[in-house]
């Protein structure tokens, strides 16, 4: 591809997606051509506010004339639409999680392989500008060799709000495990200081009747989780999400030499960075507390969605395709960071036992999980797959069925049934 050529880009997914379109016009290098989603009237709209050409059909939208695809569709479906795009010669970038089942991370990796495309994991927590201002401050040697590290993203919301996002009863936020959506609060981690997880301790936070939220919702999934790590380095990691009261983004790194965070109170994109300095003549306050700016582009990814972080994916993406690197997010590290997910359920439906994070940089290692289909999608239980909350099957209420259903109607979602 010519350096000055425009990057034709099609995306799946019309709600996520419609904001990551408006989100590229500050990419100069990208040019949106295409939108697919199975919600027709939404695509109509979306496709008429953005002068661009709509297909119900994926694989009618593969045939047209696009670079890459951008996957903003459901959780649980990116791993196949991935590995179709790339097998009709497009580059890939995918929003989380990247497999919603061992074996689909396997075959994603070899596809990247096969077919050399750039496949870019699209989890923007890393490119905040707390986050990438630790990624400098560590690569600088502030604080040392990492030694333990805590990720937190906890998300409140009201059933209100809940509901409209999550239309239908088998819609994946209804069920997906709690450890499953672990990418934002473990992905910076492992973006500042280059480390991987080698070893997993899944704790799960059980479904509670008594929350109001849960009462006015079909959900059947647990209430949050968290996971232990070790990392490849022999540091130790905690996680701990998802819908906890006391909604929070908090990162932690303590290294040999000093300690950084960003604020819990107050500004949360603020750092602390503590460096007692011992042994040594002083250079610095002990400690310091600032706003950093992003590395590059500023003016930029400060009007992007999710701190910026939105911004730099597109950006890391571009430069990917028009270099031919893959991505710092590249599958295996996708792979790597939504497995722990996988994995973490696995471990506390198992007394929360330590199970290793397979390292699928080998190919003879991949041999072992390749037919691990294990999935916890209730529309397509097998025997032997785990249920999506730890007390087993959940039912929704008559309440929660009935309190769903009228806030779907009052965005235009109605619930087909047999």
């Amino acid at each position: 591809m010519a350096k000055s050529k425009k990057i034709k880009v099609g995306i799946v997914g019309v709600g996520r997606g419609q904001y990551l379109a408006h989100g590229m016009t500050n990419i100069p290098e990208m040019k949106l051509v295409a939108f697919c989603d199975v919600q027709k009237e939404k695509l109509v709209k979306v496709g008429k506010e953005l002068k661009v050409d709509t297909y119900t059909d994926y694989d009618k939208f593969l045939e047209h004339d696009m670079d890459a695809v951008i996957l903003a569709n459901y959780f649980h479906e990116h791993a196949p639409f991935a590995i179709k795009a790339m097998k009709a010669g497009k580059h890939v970038m995918s929003e989380t999680s990247a497999c919603i089942t061992i074996a689909e991370g396997v075959q994603l990796i070899e596809t990247v392989e096969k077919t050399g495309k750039i496949y870019m994991f699209a989890e923007n927590y890393p490119y905040m500008a707390v986050n990438q201002e630790m990624r400098r401050l560590y690569k600088s040697g502030k604080v040392g060799t990492f030694m333990y590290g805590e990720g937190e993203y906890i998300h409140p919301i009201d059933a209100d709000n809940w509901n409209k996002m999550s239309c239908g009863m088998n819609h994946w936020r209804n069920w997906i495990p709690a450890t499953y959506y672990c990418t934002h609060s473990l992905a910076p981690i492992m973006y500042i200081t280059e480390t991987r997880p080698v070893s997993v301790n899944g704790f799960v936070i059980p479904y509670t009747a008594d929350d109001l939220v849960n009462a006015c919702c079909v959900r059947r999934n647990d209430s949050a989780s968290m996971i232990a790590l070790k990392m490849d380095n022999g540091a130790i990691v905690k996680l701990l999400q998802f819908n906890l009261r006391g909604g929070n983004v908090w990162m932690r790194i303590h290294g040999s030499k000093g300690q950084m965070e960003n604020l819990r109170e107050g500004d949360n994109n603020m750092l602390r960075l503590i460096r007692e300095q011992y042994h040594q003549k002083r250079t610095t306050p002990k400690t310091q507390i600032y706003l950093p700016d992003f590395p590059e582009h500023h003016d930029k990814a400060i009007k992007a969605g999710h701190g910026g972080g939105d911004f730099f994916t597109f950006y890391h993406f571009v430069k990917a395709i028009k270099t031919g690197n893959q991505p710092f997010f590249d599958v295996y590290r996708g792979v790597s960071v939504s497995i722990v997910g996988i994995l973490a359920y696995r471990s506390a439906l198992d007394n929360s036992n330590t199970l290793e994070v397979p390292d699928f940089r080998k190919k003879s290692i991949r041999k072992k999980y390749k037919d691990d289909h294990w999935n916890p999608n209730p529309a397509q239980k097998k025997k032997g797959d785990p249920w999506p909350s730890v007390f087993g099957k959940i039912t929704p209420t008559k309440q929660g069925i009935a309190y769903s259903k009228r806030n779907w109607k009052n965005v235009g979602f109605i619930e087909k049934t047999n």
